[in-house]
């Protein structure tokens, strides 16, 4: 008698298990790699769009995406490359959002150092089997017509090429607007939060989905 309970309770468990695989499969990963518009610079964690983002997915049936934030303030392309191939491996995403260059457009890098990055990045989450998500940057005006303009094109050039999903410009009606941005002039405001998500969900709702 006690072989036999032992034994459907054997058979049980492993139906149990087997149930439970396809909901495991359905577990699908979102890896956000930025600076500090994503690292949630000067605004609360709960507040913030990357966390807004997770909220919205839940609200929209997209509840098995799950959001990793690997976002650091400060980061340029260099180190987001580097730091990549182990993000990838820990993390096996299913889609990586690359929202960098920022930093290094500030510091006055060489663009064609950036692109070089971004298109390094934009290569190991395609080898990975992952689709990459580029999210444009512009710099202001002063630092030159000539090399504004090299700047903003980097990000369309590397869509272009790579057959990537770009967002246009993260910033966009954001950064000219007033009490949207920080007292730097570089960062958005927890108001602002909301609209750099629908600057996002656009673009990636169809890839989620």
């Amino acid at each position: 008698m006690h072989t036999a309970l032992v034994y459907v309770r054997s058979i049980l468990f492993l139906v149990a298990a087997l149930l439970a695989l396809p909901a495991m499969a359905s577990q699908n990963t979102l890896l956000i790699v930025g600076d500090s518009l994503s690292a949630a610079y000067g605004v609360p964690s709960e507040t913030a769009w990357v966390q807004l983002l997770r909220n919205r997915l839940q609200s929209n049936g997209l509840a098995s995406w799950e959001v990793v934030n690997a976002s650091i303030s400060g980061e340029t392309t260099d180190g987001g490359a580097r730091r990549l191939p182990e993000l990838i491996k820990e993390n096996d995403p299913e889609v990586v959002i690359i929202e960098l260059g920022g930093n290094d457009g500030l510091r006055g890098f060489p663009p064609k150092v950036i692109e070089s990055n971004l298109a390094s990045m934009i290569e190991k989450v395609q080898d990975s089997g992952a689709r990459a998500v580029l999210v444009g940057m512009q710099i202001p005006p002063n630092y030159g017509q000539r090399y504004t303009e090299m700047f903003a094109e980097i990000y369309p050039k590397l869509s272009d090429r790579y057959n990537t999903a770009l967002v246009p410009f993260f910033l966009d009606g954001i950064y000219n607007q007033d009490g949207l941005m920080q007292d730097d002039g570089i960062h958005p405001t927890e108001e602002a939060q909301a609209r750099l998500l629908d600057n996002v969900w656009p673009v990636i709702r169809p890839i989620l989905e």
